[in-house]
């Protein structure tokens, strides 16, 4: 299935129409996903199509990246106007019901959904690869970093300092670090390529910055919504890859944290296990959804009788 193909529809926000795909046999609770980036169009997620054989999984690309517009200025990527376009998103397609999966700032926003009261709460959270704060994923990117070959954390340093992170030789050695902690498939699978060809560069400046590593000075810089994890209370899946930028250590934090969580690493991915080992996580979310939607259609026929 190419999700890169023509959009099912737009959904209309005042700064830009948005883009969504709709994919998968209408039945159980629809799956809305949530691309990262910030600026990564949802394409790299295609696997997760694959949940469609008893439901509609639901994509759309963030504005300002992919095939949705990017006229709004620099200054409305914010976190509220992401948070109101998934609003609208869910409004706009008549989602009573939905489970919500969120790869990195993609599980970022979706925690910031749930934490602000929104008028449709999702059945489920499925978050990969989203630490609870920008401490954490810091902490845990530089120390990855520090593993590396001493020439290529030798070549970081050199065109960090000299502000020339643009050149091929930064851009060579920062791949070093990608094909260990983002994704560790070769060659990266035609999906990912397809997003990279589409990521919105405004966008990830605007809320994170100009480079991996930091510093964050973007809408993000200060993110943390670890104090706040017990508040959210619907059932939560959380995953990440044994080799993850966003290292298990604190995707445990995030785990721990939401009471009653359940917490897969999966030993052989990375940051994309959806694409690293598709087979190992799309059975952990399918079992994950089916195991939810038994216990609310048990709780429900108690509650009729």
């Amino acid at each position: 299935m190419n999700l890169s193909e023509k959009p099912t529809g737009f959904v209309t926000m005042p700064q830009g129409d948005v883009a969504y795909w709709r994919v998968g046999t209408p039945g159980r609770p629809p799956v809305v996903c949530l691309h990262g980036g910030p600026g990564m169009p949802h394409s790299y997620l295609e696997p997760l199509a694959r949940l469609g054989t008893d439901r509609e999984v639901i994509f759309y690309d963030q504005a300002g990246c992919g095939r949705s517009e990017r006229r709004p200025p620099r200054s409305s990527w914010s976190i509220p106007y992401f948070i109101e376009e998934l609003r609208t998103v869910v409004a706009a397609l008549g989602l009573g019901e939905f489970h919500l999966f969120g790869n990195s700032w993609g599980g970022w926003l979706a925690l910031e959904y749930v934490l602000g009261d929104p008028p449709a709460m999702p059945v489920s959270l499925l978050l990969n690869s989203s630490p609870p704060s920008i401490a954490n994923w810091l902490d845990g990117v530089h120390a990855l970093r520090a593993r590396l070959p001493e020439d290529v954390v030798r070549t970081l340093d050199e065109h960090e300092r000299a502000g020339t992170v643009g050149s091929r030789e930064y851009r060579d050695a920062f791949a070093v670090f990608n094909r260990r902690h983002m994704c560790r498939v070769r060659p990266w699978p035609a999906p990912l390529k397809t997003a990279l060809g589409g990521f919105g560069d405004e966008v990830y400046a605007a809320l994170w910055g100009s480079g991996e590593f930091g510093p964050v000075t973007g809408a993000l810089k200060d993110w943390d919504v670890t104090p706040r994890l017990p508040e959210v209370t619907v059932p939560t899946l959380v995953t990440c890859g044994r080799h993850d930028e966003a290292v298990p250590e604190h995707m445990a934090t995030l785990a721990d944290g939401v009471d009653g969580a359940r917490f897969t690493v999966f030993e052989h991915s990375s940051h994309m296990a959806f694409l690293e080992e598709p087979d190992a996580f799309l059975a952990e979310l399918s079992a994950f959804l089916t195991g939810v939607e038994t216990r609310r259609r048990s709780l429900s026929t108690r509650r009729g009788r």
